[in-house]
Order: structure tokens, then C-alpha cells, then sequence
């Protein structure tokens, strides 16, 4: 039986067809939004995996130093449903241009307050907590960037683009990764070991920084609400109806999927960054290159998989790419890792890794919004994008005694199929009935 999607509405019939002199078009301005607002987001999520990981030892000290470094990470990713939950509400009630405005211009803050840390004045305790604590504060205010800006940019587009708008949005993680790395590449070797450690770290989070106060610039002069969604009667309790209410049986199905793309995340990205020092022994430039190189491939793989989708079916694209990830996906992890590998055949094997993990997420951006109807789409996109996070999130706890029962490596390329499996069903068994645009 054919899919059958949900119905956004077709900014075409909306935006007058001539913007006014002086302002852009508001449909390219919002997808120019949600690429921009997805971008500021994944930037400052790994920043603390690939900017500190160098300096991680100095920051926290030697002792249990990759925990340390999750735990950061983790900060972030727990902080994110709480703010999916609360700004996502927010955004279907007073606006999703507004909050995703105000989200990004308090990350910018927080950011910046990272790279103002006296270090030198602290214990390793003493930064491993103001930098725990400021990077949960960034992730509630991430889960309010994207549950606004990017249900945003797929009401605006034509139904005919919102696979591609999906994929470009989804593209910013890798491609944000790819800047990182490659911005401390530099780093690393104009400063050397010694100057990125004293200050050079500091450098990417000023960068973050500004990008997030540039993205609040573009919101505030050329991005709106869609007139639909502007003139519609907000749902009186958006979250308790996505949670506990009548969109619940899509909330759930969705999250086997999510939390299946999760484990891609952070067994593919995360923990595959960290083993590639750990466990294939490379140093801090060349995990930086092997991990520049994979994520830029995967953000180009990212744009072709969400385009993909319209032509496909997205419910039909994302179940075979879950079952063919099942394989490929732990059979690549394991060529890589389970014994000696050139540094050029691990260069290799993990952009082979990241294409097939995390370039699923291509499409997710447009399958989540076309989901939900409108007066609970950012608390449905948010929560089932960011809520499913949770325990892939704490993998810190619960991956070490995994890894101490079974070695390195063998726990991880389970993970990794596990998490096809998640994504296979989770797409297989979620809704696929049309969802209207009325509120």
C-alpha cells in the first residue's frame, strides 16, 4: 500500500508572491532559518567532544578522563528534552520564530561563558562542574532552538522540497562537526599542543558564540510564523496531549526510532572519536582528520538520504535503512576496530561508518513534523526527537561495565546493531495516516 503523508500547508498559498521591497521571502527566510538555527545547534552540542578532547587531561585531569569527557557531553544531550519539553510547548503556544529566537541568543551567552572560564585559577573538579553545568543549560536551550527553527522550516517549504529541506537541516550536524574538526586542525597547528591548551581551546566556543548571535539576527529581521500557524487557536496543554493525550501513540512509536538513531550518535560519533586514541592508538591531529573527513562525507550523504525519502516513502526509506544498517553498520565498526588498522583504512572504514549510521537523520527533520498537526507540532517534534535521547545519553554509566564484561570493541558493534533494529521498527510500526493542517 502506497505511504501516505501528512498535508502541510503549501507556503505558496500563503506568502504574497512578491515579498515586499526590503524583506526576503519568508519561505526562503525560515528554511534559511532552520538550516542556520540547526547548524548554531550541532555546533555547540560537539563542541565539547572534538574542541576539548585534546585538552581534556588538562581540563579534568588524567584520572577516568574519557568518563569525564562523556559526562560533559551527556550534560548536553540530558539538558535537551527538558527544553524540548518546556520551550517546545512555549513555541506552540506564543510562537515557534519567537522561542527559537530567544533559545539561540541564551546559548550564544552560555557559550561564551565556557570560553571565558578562568581555568587556570580552578581545580580540575572545579571545571569539570562549571562546565557540566553550563553545558546542561546549553542543551535545554538547544532543545528549544530546534524544536522551534526546524518544524519552522518544513510548514514554509512545498511539499515537493521538505525531503531536501529535511536533509540540508539534518546536514548541519556532520557539517558542523566537519567546521569543528577542521577549526581545531588549525588550531592545533599553528598553537601546537602547548598554545591550544593554554588558550586556543577557547577559540571554537567564541566561535559558537558568534554564530548563535548571528543566527538570532537573521530570526529577528526575515523569520515568521506561517500565517496559518499565526492566526490558528493554540492548543490549550500542547505538551500533556503529545505525552499522555491523543497524539501519544505517535509520541512512542516514534521514539523506538529516535532512540534507534541515538545509539547511532553516540556508539558512531561519540564513542568511535574517543576509541579511535584509546583503542587504535592515533593522536589528537589524527583523530581530528579521520573524524573531518567522515563527518563531511556523511553531511553530503545526509542531504541525498532526505531527498531520497520523497521519492521513496520516508516511512518506507527509514525501515530499509534500519535493516541494512543492522549489518553494515557493526561489520564496518568491527573492521575498524577489532584489530590493527592503517590510519588511512580507519579514515576509510569510519566515514563508511558514519554514511551508514547517522545519515538516516536525513529525512527525520520533515518525518517528525509531518506527524504532528500544527497546534503540537514543535511539543511532538521535540519530544519525540529529544526525549528519546535519554538513555542513549547515559551511556557513560551504563557502557564502561558492558565493556569490562566483554572487551572494547564487541559491546559497541552490538549497540550498533541494535540500533538498526530500533530504527527498522520504529519506522515499520509508526503512523503513517494523513495528518491535515487544520489546528
Amino acid at each position: 500500500m502506497p505511504e501516505v503523508r501528512p498535508v502541510l500547508p503549501t507556503p505558496g498559498a500563503q506568502a504574497p508572491a512578491d515579498p515586499a521591497p526590503g524583506r526576503a521571502d519568508p519561505a526562503r527566510a525560515a528554511v534559511r532559518g532552520g538550516v542556520l538555527g540547526n547548524y548554531v545547534d550541532q555546533f555547540d552540542i560537539f563542541l565539547p567532544v572534538l574542541a576539548l578532547a585534546p585538552v581534556a587531561a588538562e581540563l579534568y585531569g588524567t584520572r577516568a578522563v574519557v568518563t569525564y569527557a562523556g559526562l560533559v557531553f551527556v550534560a548536553t544531550l540530558v539538558g535537551r528534552p527538558l527544553g524540548a519539553a518546556l520551550l517546545g510547548s512555549l513555541a506552540d503556544r506564543v510562537g515557534r520564530a519567537v522561542v527559537a529566537r530567544a533559545s539561540m541568543l541564551g546559548l550564544g551567552v552560555t557559550t561564551l561563558l565556557i570560553a571565558a572560564l578562568p581555568v587556570a585559577a580552578m581545580s580540575h573538579e572545579a571545571v569539570l562542574l562549571a562546565v557540566v553545568a553550563l553545558r546542561f543549560v546549553s542543551g535545554v536551550l538547544i532543545g528549544g532552538g530546534y524544536t522551534s527553527a526546524v518544524p519552522l522550516a518544513i510548514e514554509w517549504s512545498a511539499p515537493r522540497r521538505r525531503g531536501f529541506v529535511s536533509g540540508l537541516v539534518m546536514a548541519m550536524s556532520p557539517a558542523a562537526n566537519a567546521t569543528i574538526a577542521a577549526l581545531v586542525l588549525v588550531l592545533l597547528g599553528v598553537l601546537g599542543a602547548d598554545g591550544y591548551a593554554a588558550w586556543g581551546w577557547r577559540v571554537p566556543f567564541v566561535v559558537g558564540a558568534v554564530l548563535a548571535f548571528a543566527a538570532v539576527v537573521h530570526f529577528r529581521r526575515h523569520v515568521r510564523d506561517t500565517p496559518e500557524r499565526a492566526a490558528a487557536a493554540p492548543a490549550a496543554r500542547p505538551l500533556t496531549t503529545v505525552l499522555v493525550g491523543a497524539e501519544r501513540h505517535r509520541l512512542w512509536r516514534l521514539m523506538v526510532l529516535m532512540t534507534g538513531l541515538w545509539l547511532f550518535t553516540t556508539m558512531g560519533v561519540t564513542v568511535v572519536t574517543s576509541q579511535l586514541g584509546v583503542v587504535a592508538g592515533l593522536d589528537g591531529a589524527a583523530v581530528t582528520r579521520t573524524m573531518l573527513v567522515a563527518t563531511a562525507v556523511s553531511a553530503v550523504a545526509m542531504v541525498a538520504s532526505g531527498h531520497a525519502s520523497t521519492r521513496v516513502g520516508r516511512r518506507r526509506f527509514l525501515a530499509g535503512f534500519g535493516v541494512a544498517a543492522a549489518v553494515l553498520a557493526p561489520a564496518t565498526y568491527l573492521a575498524a576496530f577489532a584489530g590493527p588498522a592503517s590510519p588511512g583504512a580507519l579514515v576509510v572504514l569510519v566515514t563508511v561508518l558514519q554514511v551508514v549510521t547517522v545519515s538516516a537523520y536525513g529525512p527525520i527533520g520533515a518525518y517528525l513534523a509531518e506527524r504532528f498537526p500544527p497546534a503540537v507540532r514543535s511539543s511532538g517534534y521535540g519530544t519525540a526527537y529529544s526525549l528519546s535521547i535519554v538513555l542513549p545519553a547515559l551511556y557513560p554509566f551504563w557502557l564502561p561495565p558492558l565493556q569490562a564484561a566483554s572487551g572494547d570493541v564487541a559491546p559497541v558493534a552490538a549497540l550498533l546493531a541494535v540500533g538498526g533494529v530500533l530504527v527498522a521498527v520504529g519506522a515499520a510500526t509508526s503512523p503513517q495516516e494523513a495528518m491535515t493542517d487544520a489546528a
